[in-house]
């Protein structure tokens, strides 16, 4: 939960106080003088957020807060005083305690705001703010806040996987690697999170700090952002980008982002395809564990990208290869279009959207033969399907195979200098979007 300058040393817990940005340089929710959330006025949020014809504008005048106010002993009691047993994780922000709520029962996650922490009273305001305003399956539900004197607490729906981090590394004894479903599952989910933050929200919304340990998980594995802190307004009108202090993960964070501040939602497109290969390898972004050229997950997996016979090679070796090969293809391919070092090159998320829905369909299942898909089908046949055919010909013309005319005619155009280096026509396919 923690974040750190893209440019600091790298430890998962660690943050760098967040400074505040050059005045006139791009939209943000400035830090409210108000000592409570709940007499916010509409000077307090600008530009105001909007969802297009999803759900009402905040009012002229005044901005609304639809979560609940607690006040600091209530959220005691719930947590038993904030008990070590309670406690669930820690980050830049606080410690997350596992509470319930004695008015209605309900189970839920309390985040206390360490007063001599790294993050204060502006990302705490720009959290309230982004989840009271923006509401979607796959952005963690935010129940309500206290805004007691100096105390600053968040309430949460409570997700009892924890996040996908902890699903990803460092597995305890007792605790199963993530099934290949279960992982794009979770991928897909993620990324209609962001589609919703960039193509929902007027103005965009950036959420800058996508990562792994940021994506919680319900029972059922299904996947919702959370830590907004650091989200920002996107560009407004002509505008193509917004010009900030560099915040984020290490490992995370694009690189023109990270070299100019300048911050687009091709910047979360990067650090999707971050995560997207954290899922696929199960290695972390910042390993310092591993050898030496394996440190940056990005940079390891660069030259892999280049060659499909590696492909297999970047699966997590807990998968003991329950995959589908194609599913793997693909997945590396959406991964490596993410991460192109030009922001422009790189897909939108509602396309990344469009191919994972599909890899979410196309489930791993080793005692049923999945249909192939003309589309997403391999360009060159199997060594089975080869060998096959060979047999029958074999067969048909008494063990003289008969070579057909584009056989006849590639070994003319060879013999006459004019051959194609590209592939036989029967072996192409139309390439789909991210293949």
């Amino acid at each position: 939960m923690g974040c750190v300058s893209c440019f600091g040393s790298w430890h998962q817990q660690d943050a760098k106080p967040l400074k505040k940005d050059d005045s006139g340089r791009g939209s943000d929710f400035p830090v409210s003088s108000a000592k409570h959330l709940a007499t916010i006025s509409s000077d307090d949020l600008k530009p105001k957020v909007s969802l297009d014809n999803r759900s009402e504008s905040p009012k002229e005048g005044s901005t609304q807060i639809s979560a609940q106010t607690f006040t600091f002993h209530e959220l005691a009691a719930a947590t038993r005083n904030f008990k070590p047993e309670c406690l669930l994780g820690e980050g830049g922000f606080g410690r997350v305690y596992k509470g319930r709520l004695e008015s209605t029962g309900q189970v839920v996650a309390v985040k206390q705001l360490d007063r001599n922490g790294l993050q204060g009273n502006r990302e705490f305001l720009v959290e309230v703010l982004m989840l009271s305003m923006l509401h979607h399956p796959n952005l963690v539900n935010l129940i309500g806040y206290c805004a007691d004197g100096e105390q600053r607490v968040l309430v949460y729906e409570y997700m009892p996987l924890g996040c996908v981090e902890d699903h990803l590394h460092d597995l305890p004894p007792n605790r199963d690697a993530l099934d290949w479903n279960a992982r794009m599952k979770i991928a897909a989910g993620a990324a209609r999170g962001l589609e919703y933050l960039h193509d929902k929200a007027n103005p965009p919304v950036i959420y800058r700090d996508f990562k792994s340990s940021n994506i919680l998980l319900d029972a059922e594995f299904h996947p919702k952002l959370s830590d907004f802190g650091l989200a920002k307004l996107g560009p407004i009108g002509d505008k193509t980008h917004v010009s900030t202090r560099v915040m984020g993960t290490y490992g995370y964070c694009a690189p023109e982002y990270a070299m100019t501040g300048q911050l687009t939602i091709k910047s979360d497109v990067y650090s999707f395809g971050v995560v997207m290969l954290e899922l696929i390898t199960g290695r972390k972004a910042i390993d310092n564990a591993r050898a030496a050229g394996e440190h940056n997950l990005v940079a390891w997996a660069r030259p892999l990208f280049k060659d499909r016979k590696r492909f297999p090679c970047m699966a997590d070796p807990l998968l003991h290869g329950r995959y589908p090969m194609r599913g793997l293809y693909q997945a590396v391919a959406v991964a490596a279009m993410c991460l192109q070092e030009q922001a422009a090159t790189r897909p939108l998320i509602g396309d990344v959207v469009t191919a994972l829905s599909f890899l979410e369909t196309q489930t791993y299942d080793p005692g049923v033969q999945p249909i192939p898909n003309n589309r997403f089908a391999p360009g060159t046949p199997s060594r089975d399907r080869r060998e096959r055919d060979r047999s029958v010909r074999n067969e048909l013309h008494g063990n003289n195979v008969v070579s057909s005319p584009t056989d006849d005619q590639r070994r003319r155009e060879h013999r006459s200098g004019q051959g194609s280096l590209q592939s036989p026509s029967r072996h192409t396919r139309a390439s789909p979007d991210f293949y």
